[in-house]
């Protein structure tokens, strides 16, 4: 039988959320409700061109906020209706190529003085920012929270000679912090937690004169080193230390508000080249910070943190999307005016540092359920994101498109020093190798899964596991060592290899070198999750009789007391149900193995590209197992897809399978082996479990959304679903869940 498609979608699919698609490259903004704009007339000669710089920290050279120079003054741009379209214009102007993005709400600190142009309305073909339409020069409704910036393309136009790039204090720049321990024990340890603080300065490091230094200096310090609190220091030990020690001062003064993300945003007073006294009356500035709960070196003051807020989707440490917990239900927080300082809010209550990264757009993934927060504006020194302004949201508001994420300062672990992959074609693939003591060698890849291979690349900072390899013959072998790790299993969170548990003493049966465990990792993953409420919608039961049933018993779909049923007599109790499965991912998700392995199945006239797809369990009250069912991926196509968002899988004429980003695949509730049998089930409560790719077989962002959860009751001729969540989604009502990977 072949899989019906959709011709409709679905009413229900509104119970699942509203998709759309936001096209950054859009030339035409959407609002449409901003004074007709005009050109803007051109402030300087024919002869001259506008002058145009990057500014703010913490940056590279090749971003920052965009400041213009108009009547003697330099000002900003407001970021209403700013587009793509118009950094191309500004990049082209400082000398780059184009741009790769453009940043609102301030992301590298707010300017100074006039907001110049706002509205800016480019093509994108214009060769100056001028040249394109406005509210006119100096007409602006917005403040210095708003300005916009702009990342373009670390490539130089090929003969642009006056760089139009002006820094500001370009000798002055503080771009690396550091501090530098003086207790022999602390120099062993990571992470390094107190010590001097020095800034890097020529090809050496430089120290900062303590004279007025605050509380509020320390907290951000602390905050871009990774920590989420500081301590007080004894500074009578540092001052006898110091003191038979010589300091070079490059920076006098600092007058940090303590809300900064880095030590470069705060006020500095840099020392002058002549000056003869460097620091009279201090010393250099010396800093203790205290480590959040899994950074702490000893294991029995950590503590789980038990907070409203959490990080989703993240490949690395300290990274995801912002979700937060409201009536026991997770839910998002939407983009809008989302800053850096609210970015730190969560990163510090997580028990990390503050934010390098406030990310907007759903760089993390989209969210799934509720949007709880709007504008979020917190000033930086709250203890819970839920201490800040915000608005509630209205379903005209936000769509889970515009979910914010943060990227969080973590601790200098060291770990990435301790690993490596070598032989593959790319930084992002190889054989894997271990450091344990002073010996580098392989690891045994018996029982090496995606879990494993996640850590892997966690830990090198690579993102995501697209592959665990169990044979890396095929790989450069000249640089084989021997192997040194066996027995791994990991969970999955863990930040290196070593936390896994693992043999003590070597043991592979496999141990050539050529069984040695290997990795390809990816920036991205995809992200299945499951409708929910259309499975509760659409649930009921159905006696077939067992001569429909000779292909669906072929692919193994019923239960083991089918084999002894008299065919063709009789009939099977079946739990039916439709399954509609999303990628909310930034990555299409794809069967592992290619089409050249997939199995062709004649009864239903198709190919499995994966041997199960998804489990379908009932359970009884002890989580025991009580009728099952699964799904092989007998026709993984895009069903349907978000608006914007074209279908590119599609399983007629051997075509090739898969779910894009922003579709889904919907196996509706009449195809074959879309069931679970339960004619072998009595009468009782039950719960309805259903994993999506269970095994882990192919890579995703998040693991912990796939599995769906529903209360069940059947009295022997009806059945009732209740309660159905996805994940973490759980109910007070309902606390036997646990998830059976």
């Amino acid at each position: 039988m072949e899989k019906s498609r959709c011709t409709q979608q679905l009413a229900f699919n509104l119970l699942f959320g509203l998709w759309f698609t936001c096209c950054l490259a859009q030339t035409t903004p959407s609002n449409t409700a901003t004074p007709a704009p005009s050109p803007s007339p051109s402030p300087q000669s024919q002869n001259e061109r506008l002058k145009v710089r990057l500014a703010g920290y913490p940056r590279k050279h090749n971003e920052g906020r965009v400041e213009l120079f108009y009547k003697g003054e330099w000002g900003t741009i407001c970021d209403d209706d700013f587009s793509i379209s118009n950094a191309n214009v500004l990049c082209r102007q400082l000398g780059f190529v184009s741009a790769t993005g453009w940043t609102h709400s301030a992301k590298y600190g707010k300017g100074q003085g006039k907001i110049w142009l706002d509205n800016v309305l480019c093509n994108g073909g214009e060769k100056s920012i001028d040249s394109c339409k406005s509210r006119g020069w100096g007409n602006s409704d917005c403040t210095h929270d708003e300005d916009a910036g702009v990342v373009c393309k670390d490539e130089r136009i090929p003969g642009f000679v006056d760089s139009n790039v002006i820094d500001v204090q370009t000798s002055n720049k503080i771009e690396e912090v550091r501090l530098r321990p003086v207790v022999a024990m602390a120099k062993k340890r990571l992470p390094i937690t107190e010590g001097v603080v020095e800034v890097k300065h020529k090809d050496g490091w430089a120290q900062i004169c303590d004279l007025g230094w605050t509380i509020k200096n320390t907290r951000v310090v602390c905050g871009m080193l990774g920590f989420p609190h500081e301590k007080k220091v004894n500074k009578n030990f540092y001052k006898l230390y110091l003191e038979r020690q010589k300091s070079y001062f490059h920076v006098h003064s600092v007058a940090c508000t303590g809300t900064e993300v880095h030590l470069a945003a705060c006020p500095l007073e840099f020392s002058k080249r002549n000056a003869t006294s460097s620091c009279e009356g201090g010393m250099a500035a010396v800093v203790s910070c205290m480590p959040g709960p899994q950074f702490m070196q000893n294991s029995g003051l950590k503590k789980k943190l038990k907070t409203s807020v959490k990080l989703k989707g993240g490949a690395r440490l300290g990274e995801g999307r912002v979700e937060v917990l409201k009536d026991n239900e997770w839910g998002t927080v939407c983009d809008d005016r989302w800053s850096l300082q609210s970015a730190s809010v969560v990163c510090r209550e997580l028990g990390f540092g503050s934010a390098k990264e406030a990310l907007t757009g759903a760089r993390m993934g989209q969210g799934m359920g509720p949007i709880y927060m709007n504008e979020v504006k917190c000033l930086g020194q709250e203890k819970s994101i839920w201490n800040c302004p915000f608005k509630n949201i209205t379903s005209e508001d936000c769509q889970h498109m515009e979910d914010a994420a943060v990227r969080c300062s973590v601790p200098y672990m060291g770990l990435e020093s301790l690993i490596r992959i070598v032989g593959g074609r790319s930084n992002y693939e190889g054989r894997v190798e271990v450091q344990v003591g002073s010996k580098w060698g392989t690891v045994c890849s018996t029982g090496w899964t995606t879990k494993e291979a996640m850590v892997v690349c966690r830990q090198l900072g690579l993102g995501y596991s697209m592959h665990a390899i169990n044979e890396t013959w095929y790989w450069d072998s000249s640089n084989v060592t021997e192997m040194i790790m066996s027995g791994v299993k990991c969970t999955g969170n863990e930040m290196s290899l070593s936390q896994c548990q693992h043999h003590k003493t070597v043991s592979c049966q496999k141990s050539a070198a050529k069984f040695a465990a290997g990795v390809i990792c990816s920036d991205t993953a995809s992200d299945l999750i499951l409708n929910a409420p259309l499975v509760q919608q659409t649930v009921y039961i159905e006696d077939r009789p067992l001569h429909m049933l000779y292909c669906a018993a072929e692919e193994d779909c019923l239960s083991k007391s089918a084999a002894k049923a008299n065919w063709p007599y009789g009939h099977r109790r079946l739990l039916r149900f439709s399954s509609q499965i999303h990628n909310i991912g930034r990555a299409d998700f794809k069967p592992k193995a290619g089409r050249h392995s997939w199995v062709w199945h004649a009864c239903h006239g198709h190919y499995h590209s994966m041997d199960i797809f998804t489990h379908y369990d009932l359970l009884n009250a002890n989580g025991s197992k009580v009728a099952e069912g699964h799904k092989a991926s007998f026709c993984l196509e895009d069903t349907d897809c978000q608006e914007g968002v074209s279908k590119r899988y599609e399983c007629a004429n051997f075509g090739d399978q898969g779910i894009t980003v922003g579709c889904w695949d919907l196996y509706r509730h009449d195809i074959d082996c879309q069931w679970i049998d339960i004619t072998d089930v009595k009468p009782g409560n039950y719960i309805l479990q259903i994993v999506i790719n269970p095994n882990h077989e192919v890579a995703e962002s998040d693991f912990t959304n796939n599995a769906m959860k529903c209360n069940c009751k059947y009295d022997g001729h009806r059945i009732w679903l209740h309660n159905c969540h996805v994940g973490e989604q759980q109910s007070q009502n309902t606390k036997i869940y646990q998830m059976l990977m």
